[in-house]
């Protein structure tokens, strides 16, 4: 049997900044945005907010009428790109199979290593102590066959918990679980899958595999194996490598115009064309995603006939997406923007005869003197004019308070 680990660091940042301040566990606390605009949002809470039912995602707004003495300190990256790495570090002691999963979770794979260190499940409890005595902090771990139980298994029981999935046992641990546990069972299609009656996801390995793919498609086969424990899919630590660079953003108020939409995208553009010229990359698929104030998501993409990582490119692609998917009748909540189809960028292109190479010359070294004029005086020390009309809506900063996402699942 394959022996697939997959740890979770529970409130990640939350837990680093009380492992490095110990007087936060005192106090309620999340790390977000700014607390004295009530800007930005939840990124992580501790135990004492979560019994406010403060989740992750909130708005600072929503957070502080829910406890007005909610502390909200910033995100300092540094230190938990630091601690996630000493403790993938301590996994990659025992095997070169570890697949980051963000920041905060990985998959690791002790098959062959239990030929060295025996028992792999008394290994994988063995190295969840160790990130506790070493570096102080928590982890949970779902031990498994395959990855997707090995992934519902860290969710089972927080702080520090550890649960072991076998092929013996999945189906009482795993079918009585609600619909929505399910890895990749989200909120759209969890209520596909209540209409018809499907509540568990034993409800759902049971039915016929033909009758979830007639209206959830290819993607409902694969909940169907996953429900049933039929994943093969591999450990693979080549996985972290960048498949997009991307930025998005939760405003400090709606977004209610194109104009709105124009200045933060304007932001958001020019910080993902600074991160791909930094890493020697430009890419041809121009990807967004929009949430409005109902909460009502959806994304677009299309592929340019030229890979690019000028920012004005880039914006105007993005604006052509949400013009043409997008009415402006409801208001923006998020939104966000991405380049993909990677390549490393050279230094020299293959143009068109139909290219405005002028245009493209220009905003290129536009980019170059804002980025130049950036790095040694702050970013605040040049913007573009669209940007002032309003300074609320303008004051973030993309590049310095940029996120790691995980990545999908499906590649």
């Amino acid at each position: 049997m394959r022996i697939i680990v997959h740890s979770d660091i529970n409130h990640c940042y939350a837990q680093i900044e009380e492992m490095l301040h110990p007087e936060l566990r005192n106090v309620p606390m999340a790390v977000g945005g700014h607390e004295e605009m009530r800007h930005g949002i939840i990124l992580a809470k501790n135990d004492m907010a979560k019994k406010y039912g403060i989740s992750t995602a909130y708005t600072i707004r929503e957070a502080l009428k829910k406890c007005p003495e909610l502390l909200v300190i910033p995100p300092h990256y540094d230190d938990y790109i630091y601690y996630t790495t000493k403790i993938k570090d301590i996994y990659r002691e025992y095997t070169d199979q570890v697949e980051s999963f963000g920041l905060d979770e990985a998959w690791i794979d002790l098959t062959n290593s239990t030929s060295l260190y025996g028992d792999g499940i008394a290994l994988a409890k063995h190295i969840q102590d160790r990130v506790h005595d070493e570096i102080g902090i928590n982890v949970s771990m779902g031990v498994s066959f395959n990855k997707i139980f090995a992934k519902m298994g860290s969710d089972l029981h927080k702080h520090r918990g550890f649960d072991v999935i076998t092929e013996e046992n999945y189906k009482e641990k795993m079918w009585p679980l609600p619909i929505e546990d399910l890895f990749y069972v989200g909120r759209r299609t969890a209520p596909k899958l209540r209409a018809r009656g499907i509540g568990t996801i034993g409800d759902l390995a049971t039915c016929r595999k033909a009758y979830i793919k007639s209206f959830l498609g290819k993607f409902g086969e694969y909940l169907w194996y996953f429900a049933n424990g039929n994943d093969i899919s591999g450990v693979n630590p080549l996985y972290d490598t960048i498949k997009s660079v991307g930025n998005g953003i939760t405003t400090c108020k709606d977004m209610k115009t194109r104009e709105d939409v124009v200045l933060v995208y304007t932001i958001l553009c020019e910080s993902i064309a600074t991160r791909l010229k930094e890493q020697g990359l430009k890419g041809d698929v121009i990807k967004i995603s929009l949430r409005d104030t109902d909460l009502r998501y959806f994304s677009r993409q299309h592929k340019i006939e030229r890979a690019t990582n000028v920012s004005r490119e880039i914006l105007k692609e993005v604006m052509h997406l949400v013009d043409t998917s997008f009415d402006y009748s409801h208001s923006l909540r998020s939104i966000n923007a991405c380049v993909a189809g990677l390549k490393e960028d050279h230094g020299f292109e293959q143009l068109s005869l139909f290219d405005d190479l002028h245009e493209h010359d220009v905003n290129k070294k536009i980019d170059e003197t804002i980025d130049a004029i950036r790095e040694k005086y702050g970013m605040n020390s040049v913007c573009r004019l669209n940007t002032l009309y309003d300074q609320e809506l303008a004051d973030f900063d993309p590049y310095s308070e940029n996120i790691i996402h995980p990545v999908g699942y499906f590649r």
